[in-house]
């Protein structure tokens, strides 16, 4: 009878355990990801200061770039820093082109991305750098002195479950 208890003490601390972890996790901040129209209204083509778009917005990983263009006339490439400085296609990472003028791409990674469009549109300002950082969310405020004490972090309904198995199995 004792080896059942104490199985099930320590079954209770596991499950304990998980239930504290999955809700300390559940008060992680996070943000949905933002589709950047490339180019705002302007969107993409020909004698557009890209540089300028770029600069007044901030992207994020998870974050998606979405280029629309005139299907007929210009592509998308993504290339690495000295083809975009040089405005060559010569050996591009990736064609994003996907045939219907509307095409995205995700940021995955916190790194400079270089895009730009070839036949020689580059030379008329199709090209963008973009560079993504990992989204890092504001410190929570502390709370107020009551004279109560608070579990940060917790979602209030999983700190709920983690008192009732307790009290099911003390």
């Amino acid at each position: 009878m004792t080896m059942r208890r104490s199985g099930g003490v320590v079954w209770l601390n596991t499950v304990v355990a998980v239930m504290v972890t999955a809700a300390m996790l559940t008060g992680v901040m996070c943000r949905n990801p933002v589709r950047h129209l490339v180019g705002g209204k302007e969107r993409w083509k020909p004698n557009f200061n890209y540089t300028d778009w770029s600069r007044q917005q901030v992207f994020y990983v998870g974050d998606w770039l979405y280029f629309v263009y005139d299907k007929h006339l210009f592509n998308v490439l993504e290339v690495n820093e000295t083809s975009y400085s040089n405005c060559t296609d010569y050996g591009f990472i990736f064609n994003i082109t996907r045939g219907a003028g509307r095409d995205v791409f995700e940021l995955t990674q916190p790194k400079p991305y270089y895009f730009l469009a070839s036949g020689g549109y580059c030379w008329n300002g199709m090209k963008v750098a973009v560079n993504v950082v990992e989204f890092v969310p504001a410190p929570q405020p502390s709370p107020a002195i009551s004279g109560c004490y608070m579990i940060i972090g917790i979602n209030p309904l999983i700190l709920s479950i983690i008192i009732a198995v307790w009290a099911i199995f003390v």
